[in-house]
């Protein structure tokens, strides 16, 4: 797949550390933009800023409950890589039934490489774009069957918005459904993200 994120989400796999943040973390995310920085709880030996974006404590459950993702079964990954950090969070919504809708998974990943590091990676599936004026990329790989991506600009590094797109019919979804209404949920995603 080629994204900063398939690494991060293969070492996700081995480091899953709960299944849903406290809920006094849960009551500190409520908030509709965050006014303070909490202190990351990943760091690296690398020298590149610490990531200050967690997305499963950050985001609040209910906006994630309201776009059709159960928040209380999302999976927090601690995700340190030596020479740089990626905080993940993934949500899976199965609630397809074929011919009638489809479902998602979704994984949110907050990590501290750089916008250029990720276009010198995979600047030919990129598309640059804005997100609530904040510097993106819309990243759809033909390789990568029903997966679109968002990918956006922060202080620290950047946030991947990734969807895999489970069809309602069997074979792969028409390439026109991937990203269908992703923009609407990186929106909404984008406010609670630090600049």
């Amino acid at each position: 797949m080629g994204r900063w994120g398939i690494v991060a989400l293969a070492a996700a796999a081995a480091v899953v550390t709960a299944c849903s943040p406290s809920a006094a973390d849960d009551a500190a995310g409520a908030e509709t933009a965050r006014s303070t920085t909490r202190t990351p709880r990943i760091t690296d030996d690398s020298g590149r800023p610490p990531v200050t974006f967690d997305p499963c404590y950050d985001i609040p459950d209910e906006v994630m409950n309201a776009a059709g993702y159960d928040a209380a079964k999302k999976e927090v990954a601690d995700m340190p890589m030596g020479t740089y950090t990626f905080l993940g969070c993934a949500y899976d919504k199965r609630d397809h039934v074929p011919g009638v809708r489809h479902g998602y998974g979704l994984n949110i990943l907050s990590g501290n490489v750089t916008l250029e590091e990720e276009l010198a990676k995979n600047g030919h599936m990129a598309t640059e774009t804005v997100v609530g004026g904040r510097r993106a990329l819309l990243e759809i790989s033909p390789a990568d069957r029903n997966t679109c991506a968002y990918v956006l600009q922060t202080d620290f590094g950047l946030v991947i918005v990734s969807r895999l797109y489970y069809a309602d019919h069997a074979g792969p979804a028409p390439q026109s459904e991937w990203c269908a209404g992703l923009i609407e949920l990186v929106t909404t995603i984008e406010p609670f993200i630090d600049k």
